[in-house]
């Protein structure tokens, strides 16, 4: 059996590493070491971070410096002194950046540090202690995670073979769902269309309430899902909280097309005409309703019955939970819905009799079907060839991602041009120097 490759090492290893090798040839040196963790915690997105780590890439793929971007959000970049120019333009476009955080606008008072450049040649021993200070923090923080993910593993394994969900179970979990405010375990996935570029357009969001995030906060030890029945009793009343979250648009954004699912004996339950008589007319048309195709043949008739009832107030049916082996028995047509969502496996690839069959009972498929679990670009690849125009998952969340730091990045360009305009082409200076023995911005 071959050996598993070793696995990568820490960043903070890496720069204490390299710090001590650099005693040798201090001379001419500097490192920049940038307090990005004391950012509000909205600026400190992994869009942002990596946003702030690609303002050095000319620098690095020129050979005048190296980085070193930690795991907390801050950033060491050691650097030749004769580019001192270069790295001060680049601090100063995160500046504008950060510009409105408060370790930008305040800086210069006590603890609001944003950047710190230190000389190798006479404050080596600072850099030095600064290295293995990150190193410390970083295995200490290791050593934690481990003990939390050992915890976490044996949980699991609790769950999956402990305690079955139980008629008392459920009743506790309902009286505590009375009571528990929901609003932090809803998530939110986007459907999008992708261009040849892979930049993403996106056409509506699913929101949702995560089921292991709610069993860790209310009942760690059961796993909800041993008994198919009682679990389908628990998501109706989830349906209810999600319907009630729904109407008070002040707890999350719920603007554009959303989808969201529901079971169907919901649909004719008192709470969703609540919820249908918040709900303007204009609104209506941007709602998906899901369906669980389970869930539609356990009770044809009511299905029915509610599919006509939501199209006729001019919501949307979609029919969730398609997958390769059941295109053959369920008809899209013949249920009525508006749009299906189709799971993705690598196995649709690899038979060419799948294309035919999406090709033959979903002919307008750009417009009606959803390619969903997309876990990486095969899934893409396939979708296209068969006309599928709309995807999801985590491959999408990761394109999101990537447009969102572009944007950024443009956003960064556009606002320093303004400010060369403004400027009249005067060449910005160096930031000035901080108060404090031995140290400078």
């Amino acid at each position: 059996m071959a050996n598993a490759p070793p696995a990568a090492r820490p960043q903070e290893a890496l720069l204490l590493e390299y710090v001590q090798q650099l005693e040798k040839i201090r001379n001419g040196r500097k490192m920049l070491h940038l307090h990005l963790s004391q950012l509000r915690p909205y600026n400190r997105h992994d869009t942002h971070l990596r946003t702030a780590a690609a303002n050095f890439d000319p620098i690095v793929r020129a050979a005048n410096g190296q980085i070193f971007p930690l795991r907390n959000g801050d950033i060491f970049f050691c650097y030749k002194k004769d580019i001192q120019v270069q790295v001060d333009n680049v601090v100063q476009r995160l500046r504008y950046l950060f510009g409105e955080d408060p370790l930008v606008s305040e800086e210069g008072a006590e603890g609001k540090e944003f950047a710190t450049i230190l000389d190798a040649t006479t404050q080596y021993d600072d850099i030095l202690y600064a290295a293995r200070t990150a190193n410390e923090a970083e295995s200490k923080r290791g050593g934690e995670e481990k003990t939390c993910e050992d915890a976490s593993s044996r949980l699991k394994a609790r769950q999956e073979k402990g305690e079955p969900l139980t008629p008392d179970v459920l009743a506790r979990i309902e009286t505590a769902l009375v009571r528990a405010d929901l609003s932090n375990l809803v998530r939110r996935q986007y459907a999008c269309s992708i261009d040849e570029n892979n930049s993403t357009t996106q056409i509506f969001s699913e929101l949702f309430i995560s089921i292991n995030d709610l069993r860790e906060t209310l009942l760690p030890g059961v796993n909800l899902t041993s008994n198919r029945w009682l679990f389908q009793h628990l998501t109706e009343t989830l349906d209810k909280r999600m319907l009630a979250l729904l109407s008070k648009t002040d707890r999350f954004t719920v603007s554009g097309d959303i989808s969201f699912n529901v079971n169907v004996r919901t649909l004719l339950a008192p709470e969703f005409m609540a919820f249908d008589d918040n709900v303007s007319a204009g609104r209506r048309g941007s709602l998906i309703i899901e369906l669980q195709k389970e869930d539609i043949f356990s009770d044809l008739g009511t299905y029915l019955f509610a599919r006509e009832f939501l199209q006729n107030k001019g919501y949307r049916v979609c029919l969730d939970g398609l997958t390769y082996q059941t295109l053959d028995i369920i008809d899209r047509r013949r249920l009525g819905a508006d749009m299906a969502k189709l799971f993705w496996t690598p196995e649709m690839a690899e038979k060419p009799e799948g294309r035919d069959k999406i090709k033959r009972l979903f002919d307008d498929a750009s417009k009606s079907l959803v390619l969903c679990r997309c876990d990486s670009s095969d899934a893409i690849e396939f979708g296209r060839s068969v006309g599928i125009e709309l995807y999801q998952g985590r491959y999408i969340e990761n394109l999101i991602a990537e447009d969102n730091r572009r944007r950024d990045l443009l956003k960064i360009k556009r606002r320093l041009e303004r400010e060369a305009e403004g400027a009249d082409g005067i060449e910005l200076a160096p930031p000035p120097a901080a108060k404090g023995k031995g140290r400078e911005k």
